[in-house]
Parts: C-alpha cells; structure tokens; sequence
C-alpha cells in the first residue's frame, strides 16, 4: 500500500510557489497582449474591405482549429528555422498563447459588437457623429457588459494553457512539480498539489465568471 508523504512539499515550498507566481504572472501577460491582438482583429473583422478582413480570418480560424500543444512546439522549433532568429522557450510560449488567445477573444469580441442594436447606431450617425465615435461612445460600452463573462472563461483557458509550457521547461507551477518529483520520487503528491493549486485558483475565477453571466442575462431580460 502506497504512503503518503506530503512533507516533501514543505522542503521545496519555495521553489513551487515560485512556479505559481511564474504561472500567474505569465498568464497576466499572456490575457493582456491576448486582449490586446483580439480588440484589432475583432474590430478588423467587421471592415467591408476583404484585403482587411481576409488574412485576419485566417490568422482566427487557423488558432482556433490547431492545438494549442502543437502551436507550442512549432513557435519554438520551427519558427527559429524559418526565420533564422533564435528566440528563447519564454518568447515562444508568450507569442503562442498570446495569439493563441487573441484568435478566441477577437471572436467574442467581434460577437459582442454585432449583437449591438442596430437602430442606436443608425440614431447615433444621425446625430452626426462618426465611425470611431459610434464605437467608442455607443457600440463599446453595450457590447463590453455581455462580453466580460466570455472574456473571463477564456481567460480561465489561458490559465490552463500554461500547464502546457512545461514540454518547453517554462519554470512554471507544472515544470517545477515535475522537478521536484524526479529529486523526490514522490509524483504522487507533487502531481496532487499540482492539481489542487490550480483548482484554488480557478474555482473561485469560474464562479465568479458564471455570476457574472447570469447577471449580464438579466439585465437583458
């Protein structure tokens, strides 16, 4: 019968809460530079111009139908080929789930902004007031309420995602896990704290995010 020995956690706490801190601060920068790819391609999507519309539609599509674990590999060990720069795991991985992320927020994005009431643009171009002024004032602030609790559960899949970046030895929650198992030969527990980290983290993200939605669905009803 297997015995459980959690003591190794306490031996190697500050190498595994310096993997969690890697893990949250990279999946901040990832949501922010995400968001950041998602607003300029969702709004891009909306031109009537197919020179526009076109390559940003296949960026989208082609983020969105690969694996993300596969995207990984591929920024990694052929971008450097193709390019001819070599560019370090943590490049790698922020340029990955960055894009990665964008291609599903621009989507949301690009959603929340067509689901806005036509009839408020038409009053506002009446009124005399531009394209980017309709946006900003009148599309913007409406779509932005049914956006946020779509934006939050991608996000909690970019927070996911970094359990990923092991396979390119990110210093991450998970790679440090799988380090101090290997000195250890205790993955059990190690692989076990893993798991109830993240679902610490999340649980009370996920719940916040379902209260959120259902409060954006009343508030249209």
């Amino acid at each position: 019968m297997y015995h459980w020995d959690f003591g190794v956690l306490w031996t190697y706490r500050s190498l595994l809460v310096a993997g969690l801190g890697y893990t949250l601060l990279f999946t901040a920068i990832c949501i922010v530079l995400g968001l950041a790819v998602g607003l300029v391609s969702g709004i891009g999507r909306l031109s009537r111009h197919r020179f526009v519309t076109a390559p940003l539609r296949a960026y989208v599509e082609l983020f969105r139908c690969t694996p993300v674990l596969v995207q990984l590999v591929w920024f990694y060990y052929a971008l450097p080929v193709l390019t001819g720069v070599q560019i370090s795991a943590v490049l790698a991985a922020t340029l990955c789930l960055s894009l990665y992320g964008g291609a599903f927020y621009s989507e949301i994005i690009r959603g929340g902004i067509i689901a806005t009431d036509p009839g408020q643009i038409e009053a506002a171009r009446a009124l005399g007031m531009r394209s980017h002024q309709v946006m900003r004032r009148i599309v913007l602030p409406q779509a932005f309420r049914r956006m946020v609790p779509p934006l939050i559960s991608q996000s909690i899949m970019q927070l996911k995602n970094t359990s990923l970046l092991s396979v390119l030895a990110v210093p991450d929650l998970l790679y440090q896990g799988q380090v101090v198992a290997h000195e250890t030969y205790r993955p059990l527990e190690l692989y076990t704290f893993v798991a109830i980290v993240y679902f610490a983290v999340l649980l009370p993200v996920t719940l916040w995010a379902r209260r959120l939605e259902l409060g954006a669905q009343l508030s249209e009803h």
